[in-house]
């Protein structure tokens, strides 16, 4: 699927390129399910994001298949391996992809390969913003986007932490979702008097940010903390330091390093093998309909992941 102007999802287009080849310390995949996630909307929207790339180019930033080939430097017993990978922000959407193969994780037999490549990004962010917000056993944990990729998994990692979970959704068919999942309470933020249905929390975890982010900050007990990790509404919360300070509670700011986030990845997928971890998949699409997944997102009416299926 090529992008050669950025815009609204009709930008992407079916065509044709030549297969990859991997270079040295590289690993070509022949590639199953494609991640998609809301940053690679905005990207193809506008060319904003943490994605650097030049027009035309195939975009998609996670893949999981099976190795195909290898260059120099790289394990050859690796070929026929199931794996998913990052791809440095483009070429997934794609039948085949080349990666850097330090990058690779290999999928563990427990757990299908769909569901780790709906774990890539989302099980690390959960998993790294979940060890940031540190809840202990009995506190409660407010849960935006509760539905979504990352929250839903939150939703359980903090459950299974001891902590009562509170789930903030848009819309009755994403509060049952959040029921199903384990929380302990929901609430729907589209309505306006949201907040005056959750008694105090001690942690927020906002996925959201703008109008929401900022009124979920308003119920953090002193003590609190907030983990910011997305801007689902177009724009982060924008909570300052002195007004945290004012309430008594902290705003969680952690920096990533390569080798925690790797950390992270591969415990989600550890955890989801074991049975312990369910990625919430909503919305398949074919490769060729990449266009269409990413209209879903943006219209708000998916839930969980949404994959293209490539193979």
């Amino acid at each position: 699927m090529w992008l050669r102007e950025f815009g609204g999802p009709e930008v992407l287009v079916a065509g044709d390129a030549p297969d990859p080849v991997a270079g040295p310390g590289q690993a070509v995949v022949d590639v199953a399910f494609a991640n998609i996630t809301f940053v690679e909307t905005q990207f193809r929207a506008t060319g904003s994001g943490p994605f650097k790339a030049r027009l035309p180019m195939i975009p998609g930033n996670g893949v999981g298949g099976v190795v195909a080939a290898v260059g120099d430097g790289v394990d050859p017993g690796l070929v026929g391996r199931r794996v998913v990978s990052s791809t440095g922000g483009s070429g997934g959407y794609a039948e085949r992809a080349v990666v850097d193969a330090a990058g690779l994780y290999p999928v563990p037999d427990a757990l299908a390969l769909d569901a780790a490549v709906a774990l890539l990004a989302d099980g690390r962010t959960a998993t790294f913003e979940l060890r940031a917000g540190a809840p202990r056993a009995g506190e409660r944990v407010l849960v935006e986007a509760a539905a979504g990729g990352v929250g839903s998994l939150l939703v359980q990692l903090a459950k299974a932490a001891g902590a009562t979970v509170v789930a903030a959704a848009g819309g009755p068919r994403k509060l049952e979702v959040a029921r199903e999942l384990g929380a302990d309470e929901v609430v729907d933020y589209l309505e306006p008097d949201w907040t005056e249905k959750i008694d105090g929390v001690d942690v927020v975890f906002d996925g959201v940010g703008g109008a929401v982010g900022r009124a979920a900050f308003r119920l953090l007990r002193p003590g609190g903390r907030m983990v910011s990790y997305g801007l689902a509404s177009g724009e982060w919360s924008d909570v300052t330091e002195e007004e945290a300070a004012g309430r008594g509670v902290t705003l969680v700011r952690p920096a990533p390093t390569p080798e925690l986030m790797r950390e992270c990845t591969e415990s989600a997928l550890a955890e989801a093998a074991a049975g312990r971890l369910r990625p919430l998949i909503g919305q398949r699409f074919p490769l060729e309909r990449a266009a269409d997944a990413h209209a879903a997102i943006e219209s708000r009416a998916t839930v969980g992941k949404t994959l293209l299926e490539v193979r």
